[in-house]
């Protein structure tokens, strides 16, 4: 086998101790600024590398080392070289393969925009002269004298703040006025900068070199970068865990001393930004630079703190191991070795990383989908739902077919495949086979027929021959009601029409009164129509009952010779064996109902009685404002809505269901009760409803 040449400029550095005790060294190369990580082994065949022969090697390492390698191991180490750009190009057709292992790097102009639009850099400063020059300015901030102080400040603000907390905790409901959201952005801005210049100065105090700083774009989101990729030198780890975690111990120090600033600094702007860098931006910064989950600061601490570079690919490679072995039983070696409490450890890591990412990446495409233009917002949000969420699991699934003929040329199918399968097909079946559907929302139980009765002014109730709960038959007076001013009116109005009805007669056989009998005529009309409008007005006070019912939520206060105000309601009658619900479904739930479909009503903070019931009627329209309140969602129901001028307004479109029963609730005490309509609608698979509601939500932000 003929090895390649070594590039010339590639330097080697001692390592700390890998995780299993063996030594390890950092191979870098200089031209990329790359750091790799190399074993005993490794170091130990990259020594002899220039030896003449594949066979002086093996025998070199037999005799000089314990190590006991073989010719796949030193062709392992050969392709891990050529894969990283590690060895000369030469010989015949070199630069050809340069260009096409460029041009395939490269890839096309699509996947260059694409890869572009979801991560690049931006690099701005090469700070590392001045970072030298500037060492000794910021050395005192390494001092124990300037933690102690820092310390003592965090005590004092700590204080000054628990004496303080009622106007400390209510001040971020005053500091979004134009002005200080302004001001907190440069706060934010600042302190960004002050994290970045807190790894570069920490790297810099250990003898780093710090090449570039600048910003950078996650799926258009910036980020300051700090380019401190030459801590992989340092073979102390509490070194590099020092320079990881600067930026976060730095703005931990700027809250501090915020935090002292906001109890001393008066009212104005420069308050509200400190409490801003006291409070805000510490929390946002532990909640993402500290997280293992994403490449930040976080993800370096804790690689560091295990010893596991490239923590992510690692953890993620045993974790897909893991996998195919549950789904396939799968017998194959696992790609790393460890205690079976770190394996644990890191496939449970693994998961958790992969959940987390699906959470952020979702957050992310929605956002972006709702900050720009609708047509480009829906392109964003699939190219980064298929990026960063469809292709890795294709990526995974499209190995399962060559595993599991691999499997299958190695004896008969084990039991876990078929139970698998089995799963598998069951899953494909609950989504596309028919469910019969159970639609819930709150309804309102009223009779079908009923009919209030108020106080038509402020009058005396003089009779109240029924109570609570009597049956009121048809045509008989359910209360009277007495009013000083109305009897008199129509006394007068009688007396008005018998004078006029006089008159006419007279002017028949008097020719002075005929001259003026149309007149009359048309006065005794008015007089007449007055009679019969006052007469009606006094029939509101003795209302009589229009069809055989219940009287119901009769006031017991209610007694002859009380006084009721004007529109007070009095009570109602209702008509028993006849009652309805009402309730509202949104417009994907209604289409799948019809009339005559059953259902069931279960009354609220009530064992019973379950009443059955039956679809009358849909509206065609969505409803604009809810009657019906006690359905709103901030008062118990299920219809969300806004409240405008005291007329809720539904959030969303519903449409009004209206079910009636053949059943008597007979021990419902009032005239309507809330509850939960459960109804029968059609049956549908559950992956009908994802399709609809996906192309409803496409058809609409297209604007079609």
């Amino acid at each position: 086998m003929d090895l390649p040449v070594l590039r010339e400029e590639l330097a080697l550095f001692a390592g700390p101790a890998l995780a299993d005790g063996q030594p390890s060294w950092t191979l870098h190369d200089p031209v990329r600024n790359q750091f790799f990580q190399i074993d005993w082994m490794t170091f130990e065949i990259l020594g002899r590398w220039s030896t003449a022969t594949l066979t002086e090697m093996l025998a070199s390492l037999h005799a000089e080392t314990t190590l006991r390698p073989d010719a796949d191991d030193i062709a392992a180490v050969a392709t891990f070289l050529r894969d990283n750009q590690l060895v000369q190009i030469g010989g015949t057709g070199s630069a050809v393969r340069l260009a096409a292992r460029q041009a395939h790097l490269r890839g096309s102009w699509q996947q260059w925009l694409l890869h572009h639009y979801l991560f690049f850099r931006i690099p701005l400063l090469r700070p590392d002269g001045w970072l030298t020059r500037c060492a000794a300015l910021v050395a005192p901030l390494y001092t124990r004298t300037f933690v102690q102080l820092s310390l003592l400040a965090l005590v004092l603000g700590l204080v000054m703040v628990y004496r303080d907390w009622t106007r400390f905790s209510t001040t971020l409901l005053d500091t979004f006025t134009p002005a200080s959201i302004v001001g907190f952005g440069l706060a934010v801005v600042f302190v960004k900068v002050l994290h970045e210049l807190g790894h570069a100065f920490t790297a810099k105090r250990f003898g780093c070199r710090v090449p570039v700083m600048g910003v950078a774009f996650l799926v258009l989101l910036p980020m300051a970068y700090t380019d401190t990729n030459e801590v992989w030198k340092l073979a102390n780890r509490r070194q590099r865990l020092i320079v990881a975690g600067a930026g976060v111990a730095t703005e931990m120090v700027v809250a501090i001393w915020a935090t002292l600033a906001w109890c001393l600094l008066p009212e104005g702007l420069p308050k509200s930004i400190t409490f801003l860098l006291a409070t805000t931006t510490w929390i946002a910064t532990l909640a993402i630079n500290a997280s293992p989950f994403m490449r930040f600061d976080g993800y370096f601490l804790l690689s560091d703190w295990l010893a596991m570079p490239n923590l992510h690919g690692r953890s993620f490679a045993l974790a897909r191991w893991k996998l195919r072995s549950w789904l396939f039983g799968l017998r194959h070696e696992p790609p790393e070795y460890f205690s079976r409490r770190r394996t644990a450890g890191l496939i449970a890591f693994a998961w958790v990383t992969w959940i987390y990412r699906l959470v952020l990446f979702l957050g992310i495409a929605a956002l972006v989908y709702h900050f720009v233009i609708k047509a480009v917002g829906i392109l964003l949000f699939v190219i980064e739902i298929g990026w960063f969420i469809v292709l890795p699991l294709w990526q995974e699934i499209r190995h399962w077919p060559a595993l599991l003929r691999q499997r299958g040329t190695s004896g008969p199918m084990p039991s876990r495949v078929r139970r698998t399968a089995l799963l598998l097909v069951l899953l494909v079946l609950l989504a596309v086979v028919p469910w019969p559907t159970r639609l819930s929302a709150s309804g309102l139980l009223k009779p079908a027929v009923m009919l209030p009765i108020h106080a038509p002014a402020g009058a005396q109730l003089t009779r109240l021959p029924w109570h609570e709960g009597s049956a009121v038959p048809a045509g008989a007076m359910i209360l009277e009601l007495a009013s000083a001013e109305l009897p008199l009116r129509w006394h007068k109005a009688q007396a008005r029409v018998t004078q006029l009805r006089q008159q006419n007669a007279d002017a028949a056989v008097d020719a002075e009164q005929r001259q003026n009998l149309q007149v009359l005529q048309q006065e005794q009309a008015t007089a007449v129509a007055e009679l019969a409008g006052i007469t009606a007005e006094l029939a509101l006070y003795a209302p009589s009952a229009p069809f055989d019912g219940v009287l119901r939520n009769l006031d017991p206060e209610l007694v002859a010779g009380v006084w009721v105000s004007q529109y007070e309601r009095l009570a109602v009658l209702v008509q028993p064996g006849a009652w309805l619900v009402d309730t509202y479904l949104d417009e994907d739930d209604v289409q799948r109902i019809a009339i005559g479909d059953h259902a069931r009503f279960y009354t609220d903070g009530l064992a019973g009685p379950v009443l059955h019931l039956t679809v009358s009627a849909i509206e065609p329209d969505a409803t604009r404002t809810l009657q019906a309140t006690q359905l709103a969602a901030q008062f118990g129901g299920s219809v969300l809505t806004r409240d405008k001028h005291g007329v809720q307004i539904p959030e969303r479109a519903v449409y009004r269901v209206m079910l009636t029963t053949s059943d008597d609730p007979a021990s419902l005490s009032q005239q309507s009760w809330r509850g939960r309509v459960v109804i029968h609608g059609k049956w549908e698979a559950p992956v009908v409803a994802f399709l609809r509601a996906g192309l409803v939500l496409v058809w609409r932000e297209l604007g079609f």
